[in-house]
């Protein structure tokens, strides 16, 4: 049998991470290909264009998130807590790459959203997908802490949960300009305030 090809992943993994450090638009497909050890002419025997790898990158990025994301708001711990935990996770996250890389990444979605929004529809959708999909599981949970009596009657809706992304990837944006994760310390009780949580701070 064969050895399976990993170049697929490999160019996938490096747009995300090349992207995440420069951007979409000054990044060519040479230094992704030179990135993922991928010989440029076999880039295109997997995706017809740029385009097409930042779709996929989105897509790769997600799952990962998305594991987070439902790991996070799942089990049983009361609805707030577990939103903290999902908050607190963002957090983490951009800690652990200013430790490892030296650098506040930021959001890959939230950054191609800026970018890209008004250029690039293909991407724009799929970054939107993205965006629906943290607000719908996020709606979710809201609606057990609203069961609860955690949050005030009428606040678990889409578009709160719309606000509480916004907060998150607003701060995030913060601290990227910042270059300093210390940016985000305040971001579970600023949500909290948000979403009218009494005595949230703690836990």
């Amino acid at each position: 049998m064969g050895r399976t090809s990993t170049a697929r992943d490999r160019l996938i993994d490096a747009a995300g991470t090349l992207m995440g450090d420069r951007g979409y638009a000054a990044l060519g497909v040479a230094e992704i290909c030179a990135r993922a050890d991928v010989r440029k002419g076999s880039f295109y025997h997997f995706f017809e264009s740029k385009q097409a790898l930042t779709v996929e990158a989105v897509e790769a990025q997600w799952q990962r998130r998305r594991a987070t994301w439902l790991d996070c708001l799942g089990g049983d711990l009361p609805a707030v807590r577990r939103i903290e935990r999902l908050v607190r996770a963002q957090v983490d996250s951009q800690r652990a790459d200013k430790r490892d890389i030296g650098a506040v990444q930021g959001c890959l979605f939230g950054n191609l959203a800026l970018e890209l929004s008004n250029s690039d529809e293909v991407v724009r959708a799929r970054v939107a997908e993205v965006f629906d999909a943290q607000i719908a599981l996020l709606t979710a949970a809201l609606r057990d802490a609203e069961a609860e009596g955690s949050i005030p009657p009428g606040a678990a809706t889409p578009a709160t949960a719309r606000s509480v992304v916004a907060q998150i990837e607003g701060m995030v944006l913060f601290a990227k300009l910042a270059n300093d994760p210390d940016v985000l310390d305040n971001l579970w009780p600023q949500t909290a305030l948000l979403l009218r949580i009494d005595g949230a701070e703690s836990g």
